[in-house]
């Protein structure tokens, strides 16, 4: 049977003990093994693999010792309890020993778990779950996660103290992350709030969330844009020293400035341009940069997108003789000039 979009994550969670299998196929590995280890930690509990209840076999195993499978699903444990014979990583070609294993099982077996990647719509192995009558098949699609799923991880973090400013940062961040990387953010920020009864803030949320490529050159980007020119020579020897790239700090200039641009140009104002953003800009530095939009106006951040435009073709030119982080220099200066008029 087919496990719909709406339905999988709740049998995901409460998923029945007296089926005989559940596959979970998609393009993205990460998603499938979270879903993967949260069907089977909820099927044999957290002593599940202490009492040997698990018995996990990679598609290479598999493809050597074709019995292995149903070995596994007939096999009796030391410990009572529901039992689990999983797959990982299967393919077509291992259609054949998987829908054996699944014909032959009884009541008391152990369930059958099988991840793989991408099963067309003609997959023997998807097929034969899907018609199955004691079976389920669910498909693990790569979009956003659902506010429902969401709040299930913010559940299982242990967050619950959370403002609607640091709920909607939340939801930016799930968007932009992987999903693994958003449950091990939770566990930090569960962490970092641990004993601290004060509602959940966007600052805690930047405190806890990874840091991106282009985090170290946030602080320099931040002085151009607010017209703090003064500041910009001490900035530049610093990031000299961490062997910043001429044309890498260009490219982070012109981002930052298409993204206020974008901003400001947005029909519905600069806080709905702001909140448009993809990848999300979320807490203190979203605010930060919808100020910055709002002072600069879009016609300014347009004669501003064109200055580094000029500056990167001139640090790409062949004919270019200048130092070129000199030439960079310059630019973020008249930039700041610019902004500060």
């Amino acid at each position: 049977m087919k496990l719909s979009a709406r339905d999988a994550p709740g049998y995901f969670a409460r998923p029945d003990p007296a089926r005989a299998g559940l596959l979970i196929y998609g393009a993205d590995a990460m998603r499938i093994a979270l879903r993967r280890a949260e069907v089977i930690a909820a099927l044999v509990g957290p002593t599940g693999e202490e009492e040997m209840r698990v018995a996990r076999m990679l598609a290479g195993d598999l493809r050597k010792d074709p019995a292995r499978l149903n070995d596994a699903v007939k096999a009796a444990s030391f410990f009572p309890g529901p039992r689990v014979a999983f797959v990982e990583d299967a393919t077509e070609a291992l259609a054949a020993p998987i829908l054996a294993a699944l014909e032959d099982w009884r009541d008391g077996d152990a369930q059958i778990i099988v991840t793989g990647g991408q099963l067309k719509p003609t997959s023997k192995l998807r097929k034969a779950f899907e018609t199955h009558k004691n079976a389920y098949a669910a498909a693990i699609y790569d979009e956003p996660p659902s506010r429902a799923e969401i709040e299930e991880t913010l559940a299982k973090s242990g967050l619950k103290n959370i403002g609607q400013d640091a709920l909607r940062d939340l939801h930016d961040l799930a968007r932009a992350l992987d999903p693994g990387d958003f449950r091990q953010t939770m566990d930090k920020l569960s962490l970092y709030k641990l004993d601290d009864d004060t509602p959940l803030s966007p600052e805690d949320i930047a405190a806890c969330a990874p840091a991106s490529v282009e985090a170290d050159l946030d602080d320099i980007l931040h002085i151009v844009a607010e017209a703090r020119s003064g500041e910009i020579g001490p900035m530049m020897k610093r990031l000299r020293a961490q062997g910043v790239q001429p044309v890498g700090l260009c490219i982070a200039g012109t981002r930052h400035f298409r993204t206020l641009y974008t901003a400001a140009s947005d029909p519905g104002g600069v806080s709905q341009g702001i909140a448009r953003m993809r990848p999300p800009v979320f807490g203190p530095r979203r605010d930060r940069m919808q100020r910055q939009a709002q002072a600069w106006g879009a016609a300014r951040l347009e004669d501003a997108l064109s200055l580094l435009t000029e500056t990167d073709l001139a640090l790409r030119s062949a004919n270019q003789t200048a130092p070129q982080m000199a030439l960079v220099e310059r630019a973020l200066i008249r930039l700041a000039m610019m902004g500060g008029r």
